[in-house]
């Protein structure tokens, strides 16, 4: 099930004004141009961004996500129909062979449980070609982000056109690594409406990334520092090896 910041008509809507720099995309636009993928699946896609990015540069893009809502934002973007969506996880992918398979932000994270997390990781492995890449990024558990998570960190106010004011924070709700949960809250000034999103993130150590990895049949290339976020991110690289497993 999607959190409500993801699978809520009002919030879905108001996702991208809320949080409009995208930096961290930079570099898997970079990764999908430098290695020449005309291919790509983009896991948890949410309202699109990083699929409409790679379809304005011709990349054929298939974009999966579980909250309608958010796709249904997608669907509604300029330049939407260059996109092929799927509202649902990996089990609802056709069969495909792309290039390249991208989990952004905290997508790789909220696949919490870990029987979920090894079916997405094979769904992905299934859906590359025989030499495909796929990357995504999780926070190092080093690094302690949910100590950020209060009021006073987060609290603002931001002006929406054809909105209003919203105001939002977010409130650590509980702490057991590697479980992690949150709560954002979302105001809006124009009735007064009060809306809640819970969230629960698994915090992987990178070991235990690589050996889930491994595991499901992937060669890991590279675990790089996320170039917004230094030291405080792993991004994996890994390849769907050219031959099939034993």
């Amino acid at each position: 099930m999607a959190d409500e910041c993801f699978g809520h008509p009002r919030l879905a809507a108001i996702y991208d004004p809320l949080d409009p720099d995208r930096r961290d995309l930079d570099a898997y636009v970079r990764l999908a141009e430098e290695s020449g993928a005309r291919r790509v699946l983009d896991i948890g896609c949410g309202t699109g961004v990083l699929a409409l990015l790679l379809a304005a540069r011709g990349v054929d893009v298939v974009a999966v996500d579980p909250a309608r809502a958010s796709v249904d934002v997608a669907r509604a973007k300029p330049g939407a129909g260059r996109v092929r969506w799927v509202h649902g996880d990996v089990s609802a992918l056709p069969p495909l062979a792309v290039d390249l398979v991208t989990m952004t932000a905290n997508v790789a994270q909220a696949v919490v449980d870990p029987g979920a997390w090894r079916s997405t990781l094979d769904g992905a492995r299934d859906a590359l070609a025989p030499g495909g890449r796929l990357v995504f990024e999780t926070r190092d558990p080093a690094a302690r982000a949910w100590e950020g998570w209060n009021r006073d960190a987060t609290h603002r106010v931001t002006t929406i056109p054809g909105v209003g004011a919203v105001e939002t924070w977010v409130e650590l709700v509980d702490l057991r690594p590697p479980l992690v949960s949150f709560r954002w809250t979302y105001v809006f000034a124009a009735d007064g409406e009060v809306l809640t999103s819970d969230s629960t993130l698994r915090f992987r150590e990178r070991r235990e990334v690589e050996a889930d990895l491994a595991s499901c049949g992937f060669v890991v290339e590279d675990v790089r520092d996320a170039p917004d976020r230094p030291g405080r991110e792993f991004v994996f690289l890994a390849r769907r090896p050219e031959t099939p497993r034993d």
